[in-house]
């Protein structure tokens, strides 16, 4: 019963930071499972870094932490980065996972070996275009049900699509 009080607290505030703020999209989390499958697509090119937009809770940035990897997330709803900051404490991860409150569209994502994303259909195609000019080439975009409308996708597995920036010619002479 705590459990849904905390959760009905949540989507109210996090209605009202959407109204505030106007932009952003409700939290939604990803279930366990879709966590797991990102991870591994995440993975697959052993990324040192990686970044999580809209880390709501920051069940990705704690399950790629688990894995050795430095992971940050961003996040714009003060309520879920307080949520995010405890359940990396209480995983014993603060080295290695940091939640930061801050609006997606004021961040360099060029860093980053891999970015992850569950985002809703309004923000992919400006989204899209700020990660293909912010990524370096080989880095990869691992995104739950929402697609980028113009950049091929490199893998599917079930509802979780893989991008990747390519590497030119002209940077891999």
């Amino acid at each position: 019963m705590e459990h849904q009080i905390f959760y009905a607290v949540l989507l109210l505030l996090d209605l009202f930071v959407l109204l505030v703020v106007l932009s952003g999209a409700p939290y939604v989390p990803t279930s366990h499972a879709t966590v797991d499958q990102m991870v591994k697509l995440a993975l697959e090119k052993n990324p040192r870094t990686t970044a999580d937009i809209g880390a709501g809770d920051g069940r990705i940035v704690i399950a790629l932490a688990r894995k050795g990897i430095e992971a940050h997330g961003y996040e714009i709803n003060p309520a879920l980065v307080w949520l995010a900051r405890r359940n990396i404490r209480k995983a014993g991860l603060e080295g290695k996972a940091k939640i930061f409150l801050k609006d997606l569209w004021r961040v360099d994502f060029g860093s980053y070996d891999v970015v992850t994303v569950f985002g809703i259909t309004q923000i992919m195609q400006k989204l899209e275009q700020k990660l293909r000019r912010e990524l370096r080439p080989g880095a990869r975009v691992v995104s739950h049900i929402f697609r980028f409308p113009n950049w091929e996708c490199l893998k599917r597995n079930g509802e979780v699509h893989v991008y990747e920036k390519p590497i030119s010619t002209d940077q891999a002479r």
